[in-house]
């Protein structure tokens, strides 16, 4: 793998991950008193690596049967629609 996809690959991935659900879940587990943060992060680290797993064994599935653009068509589509939605959802 070259260097420079796989710093885009860790960039992309860094920043969605930012302020998403996952990280404001682990954020409140590390803000409580009792618990370890080591244990946290430990928890929190295999749990991501645990779903990465999970998409890279699915995307690779998937790219088998269709082809790339369909699926950065499909993929660009889905958030759009996801953006749309939350803009225009009740709180």
């Amino acid at each position: 793998m070259k260097l420079a996809a796989f710093f885009s690959i860790f960039i992309a991935v860094f920043l969605a991950e930012l302020g998403d659900k996952t990280q404001l879940a682990t954020m409140l587990f590390s803000a409580k008193n009792q618990e370890s943060k080591l244990w946290v992060f430990t928890a929190a680290s295999l749990a991501l690596i645990a779903s990465s797993a999970v998409a890279v064994l699915a995307g690779g599935l998937v790219g088998q049967a269709i082809s790339p653009r369909v699926l950065k068509t499909v993929a660009g589509i889905g958030f759009i629609i996801i953006g749309i939605w939350t803009l225009f959802s009740p709180e």
